[in-house]
């Protein structure tokens, strides 16, 4: 059974939130957001607004997955993954 666009999205925010509360995470996670940004736009349903910001944060898990201090990588983010997870679509957002 595929995943549905919210849970996807869930699954962004849950290691995007990941990253925030343990300030660190894996090369896995990072490819793993790579895999679900790709997925989500390639949705027709992803609006240009959202598709915008899954590019900024495909970037971010780009750097992470080939950077050789990730933790540091994610502590230097902060904000930004303060504001992705803030302005990523909710269940109602995404109707």
């Amino acid at each position: 059974m595929p995943l549905t666009t919210q849970h996807q999205m869930n699954i962004l925010s849950d290691i995007l939130n990941n990253h925030l509360t343990d300030q660190s995470g894996s090369v896995s996670e990072c490819r793993q957001l790579q895999r679900l940004i790709q997925s989500l736009i390639a949705k027709e349903e992803t609006t240009a607004q959202v598709k915008d910001l899954l590019y900024e944060i495909y970037d971010y898990s780009q750097k992470g997955a080939n950077i050789k201090n990730l933790t540091q990588h994610i502590q230097d983010n902060q904000s930004s993954i303060t504001q992705w997870v803030d302005e990523l679509p909710t269940q109602d957002q995404l109707h």
